[in-house]
């Protein structure tokens, strides 16, 4: 049987590598794609010490011309993947960068969603189709629950989060499923939202292939 591909966009030490690694356990073939190749590196190794077959590749989601040559490069190498995930989201608080121009809004949602848009356009081709694909993108809580310390990401998370539920509705005619989980606490280690908790929720998603939605 032909090993399948998940491509991860947004490799991290939090959810992003989680979601890969219970994907990996349960057979598939790992790319991680992240914009720091130093991190990638440690990634890689982690990853195939624990006997994960892993490749990694070096783009930046608020670049979509980065994301466009890994693609190509890595479908040229692997072929098209059976599940895209998507881990991307800028979470610095409005406190510490403060928003003082509509730029700022236009930068971060350039990442946080039409980066999402982006990989997934990339990803969605006959092939994609035919293997009945899956894309994963990680949500936040601050689309049902927004706030002005969190006004771009809450804006983006809200953006993301419409761009799912309409992408579920209209491509599952064509066998091609969309989930999100959305992430309504931090992301950490013996949390309500730890990463081994999310990536439950992301499995169960592409196994189940059903709602659209996990709220955690």
């Amino acid at each position: 049987m032909e090993k399948k591909t998940i491509f991860v966009v947004g490799a991290g030490n939090g959810c992003g590598n989680r979601v890969a690694e219970k994907f990996g356990e349960n057979g598939f073939r790992v790319i991680l794609i992240a914009r720091n190749p130093e991190h990638l590196d440690s990634y890689e190794k982690e990853f195939r010490d624990k006997g994960i077959d892993v490749h990694t590749k070096v783009a930046d989601a608020a670049k979509p011309y980065t994301l466009t040559k890994a693609f190509d490069e890595l479908k040229a190498e692997f072929g098209t993947p059976d599940v895209l995930f998507y881990n991307v989201g800028i979470t610095i608080p409005d406190s510490i960068v403060p928003v003082k121009d509509e730029y700022l809004l236009v930068e971060r949602y350039r990442t946080d969603v039409a980066g999402a848009y982006h990989a997934i356009q990339e990803v969605l081709d006959d092939e994609f189709r035919r293997k009945h694909g899956t894309i994963l993108v990680t949500g936040g809580g601050l689309a049902l629950s927004p706030m002005d310390d969190f006004l771009p990401l809450s804006m983006d998370k809200a953006a993301l989060r419409a761009m799912c539920l309409a992408l579920h509705d209209s491509l599952k005619k064509d066998g091609v499923f969309v989930g999100t989980v959305t992430v309504t606490g931090v992301i950490a280690p013996g949390e309500k939202c730890d990463p081994k908790l999310l990536a439950e929720d992301f499995w169960h998603l592409y196994t189940e292939r059903n709602e659209c939605e996990i709220i955690h």
